[in-house]
């Protein structure tokens, strides 16, 4: 008796995960309706379909990112607001001083990484290129606060538009480079990106839901620990996961890597700032 009771509440205190990717969930947003699932480029060889990571979410976790002001990652969008209006460094400029609206980088989000000057960069790189070379101010650490924020400002603003990262030409050896990371298995635990984003998605590991690991809600919000999180910052932990040596936050490792799962969203809609958990 006292195990179907102890059966019984840890069934009762189960999380209630919202089904498999092919039910007919739709997504929408202050009225705006997202693309959630996808045929999947070319370039992917192993899977026909790509679908957002709030497909595998629970419901709970899903119904905090339908309505915006239940999404707690505005809390920090809204700081990057007061930051993009801030003076800051010897220049004596603020953001809003060169880029009239936030609004004008509709669809840079869904374009990035890209190559300039034969360098993969980032939306974190720009951003930094900005205070240091324009403004006269100091750097942000790449996943630090202030940038999480800024990014995720600015990355909303390509909410509901189509990811559709350029890999051909100069952005080709870059996301080679991404793609042998993806499949490479390393760590004490011996695994790649793939084992879980692309062998294993929808399956259950301990109480998590596996996803594809799809970047198109990044820079997005995580119950875990309460904050912005980037996707750098979350290629990190899942390499602790495996036990693994991190490469570091910004790193040219990362930066391809980011370009390679980017691609591998096309045509998923950006949902910046997302709710995961």
């Amino acid at each position: 008796m006292k195990r179907a009771m102890i059966a019984a509440a840890a069934l009762l205190a189960a999380p209630a995960f919202a089904g498999e990717p092919d039910d007919g969930q739709t997504l929408e947003v202050e009225g705006e309706k997202f693309v959630i699932q996808a045929t999947a480029p070319d370039h992917m060889e192993n899977v026909d379909t790509v679908y957002s990571g709030w497909i595998f979410r629970t419901t709970e976790t899903q119904d905090l990112q339908l309505d915006d002001f239940d999404n707690p990652s505005f809390i920090f969008v809204d700081q990057a607001e007061d930051l993009w209006n801030a003076v800051d460094g010897s220049e004596g400029k603020a953001c809003a001083d060169c880029h009239d609206d936030v609004a004008d980088f509709a669809g840079l989000k869904t374009s990035l990484p890209r190559v300039e000057n034969g360098e993969l960069v980032t939306m974190t790189n720009l951003v930094n290129e900005c205070r240091t070379e324009r403004m006269g101010a100091e750097a942000w650490k790449y996943s630090g606060g202030q940038m999480s924020a800024m990014t995720a400002l600015i990355a909303h603003q390509s909410r509901g538009m189509a990811m559709n990262v350029p890999i051909d030409g100069d952005a080709a050896p870059f996301w080679e480079a991404g793609k042998e990371i993806y499949y490479t298995r390393v760590g004490q635990l011996d695994m790649a990106c793939s084992n879980c984003h692309e062998d294993n998605y929808s399956n259950m590991i301990r109480a998590d839901h596996l996803s594809q690991g799809q970047t198109n809600g990044f820079p997005l919000y995580r119950l875990k620990n309460a904050k912005i999180n980037t996707t750098h910052g979350r290629f990190k932990g899942c390499m602790s996961n495996i036990r693994a040596t991190p490469y570091k936050e910004g790193s040219p490792e990362f930066k391809a890597l980011e370009l390679y799962v980017a691609s591998r969203g096309q045509g998923l809609s950006v949902e910046t700032p997302a709710v995961r958990n």
